[in-house]
Order: C-alpha cells, then sequence, then structure tokens
C-alpha cells in the first residue's frame, strides 16, 4: 500500500476510521468461534492450509498482529499459526479480540490510527492496516463458519463496506508475492457479501459432498 511497493493506499482508507466495522467483525467472529464443537476442530475449511483448529489459531495470530502495532512491536513477528493456542484456540481468540478492541478504544485509540506499522505489502498507517485485519478477520469467519456448518453471511452493510474496500485496495491484477491472495473466484448465484468478499479474496466455497 506504498509507493515502495507499488501497491498505493486508496486515499478514502486513509482517512476513514475503520474501528467501528472492524469490532463488529471481531464480535462476529468470537461468536463463531465460541460455538464450534470441539469434534469439529479437525474438519477441512475453504482455506486449504488450515483444519478448524489451526484456523482458529491462525485466527488468533490476526488479532495479535494488530494488538503488536497498539504495543509498538513488530506485527509481523508473530508466526503464522499461534501454536501456543492450538489446545483451545476458540476461547483464545474470544478474549485476544476483547483486548484488542479496548486496546483501539482506550486513551491512545485515536493516536493508533496514524502510527505506522511495517505489513508484508509495505509500511501503512494504523487506520490503513485495520482495513486489511477486517477483511482477513471476515474472510477467515466466512471459512470458519463454512467448515462449522453455521452461518456464514456477516452483517451485510459490514461485509459490503470491506468488500468495497478490498476491491479499492486489491485488485484483481494484483496478486501474489506480497499480497498473498488467490485469483479472483467467480461469485455463484445469489452468494451474499461476505462470501463475494471471500470470493474476491480468492476462496471459493468447497464443492457440495
Amino acid at each position: 500500500m506504498t509507493a515502495s511497493t507499488n501497491v498505493p493506499t486508496p486515499p478514502a482508507l486513509l482517512t476513514t476510521d475503520p474501528r467501528p466495522l472492524y469490532f463488529r467483525a471481531l464480535a462476529w467472529v468470537s461468536g463463531l468461534a465460541a460455538a464450534v464443537p470441539d469434534e469439529h476442530l479437525a474438519d477441512p475449511t475453504p482455506c486449504d492450509e488450515f483444519d478448524v483448529r489451526t484456523l482458529l489459531a491462525h485466527l488468533v495470530t490476526t488479532v495479535r498482529r494488530p494488538a503488536s502495532i497498539a504495543a509498538g512491536t513488530d506485527p509481523m513477528a508473530h508466526e503464522l499459526v499461534s501454536a501456543d493456542v492450538l489446545d483451545d484456540p476458540a476461547p483464545a481468540y474470544v478474549a485476544e479480540a476483547a483486548a484488542l478492541r479496548d486496546a483501539f478504544t482506550g486513551p491512545t485509540g485515536d493516536a493508533l490510527l496514524d502510527r505506522v506499522a511495517q505489513l508484508p505489502f509495505g509500511e501503512v498507517p494504523g487506520r490503513a492496516a485495520l482495513w486489511a485485519f477486517l477483511n482477513e478477520t471476515l474472510v477467515h469467519g466466512w471459512d470458519l463458519a463454512v467448515a462449522t456448518g453455521q452461518g456464514p453471511e456477516a452483517e451485510p452493510d459490514l461485509a459490503a463496506a470491506a468488500l468495497e474496500a478490498a476491491r479499492a485496495y486489491l485488485p484483481a491484477e494484483r496478486r501474489g508475492g506480497p499480497i498473498p491472495f488467490g485469483p479472483v473466484v467467480e461469485p455463484a448465484p445469489g452468494a451474499g457479501p461476505t462470501e463475494r468478499l471471500a470470493n474476491w479474496s480468492g476462496r471459493e466455497r468447497p464443492a457440495a459432498g
């Protein structure tokens, strides 16, 4: 999202506060995580590299990375999967998502939106980073819901706003390398906005059966 990586940040993402949307996404995924039965932890997900257990542990990482922005440390120092929570990843996600919200609504919360963070695609202000984490939260929430038989659609206005932002900063022709997304998937007839966001991010619903 910076000139140094040839991934420009759309101006709206530099002026818009994503926290209200992001917190709603965290709450939605926290509800999904809390409802995952233990017997589904080994099930596959639409994200080929994760089963349900490791997806939940990756979701913990997606919370720890913005938490590191708040703490002034390197967000990308966290491993892709938070191995320390693999024994019980769902409660860990719920607790750490709540703590993250507290960090970004505390006395320094507004200032964190302008704190520069180094992400794989370049240096961005905190507000732009949160737009990226919003996308990741909703897409992996969709993964989790599909894998565990839960309702896969977040509130329509939330997913639609995330999709509009994703189309601005994640064009269809720029995938791979520091932009870890696959090619855009054509949405199925009747797909809701969360599924369309997942499709834009290169995710596809598994074939029935």
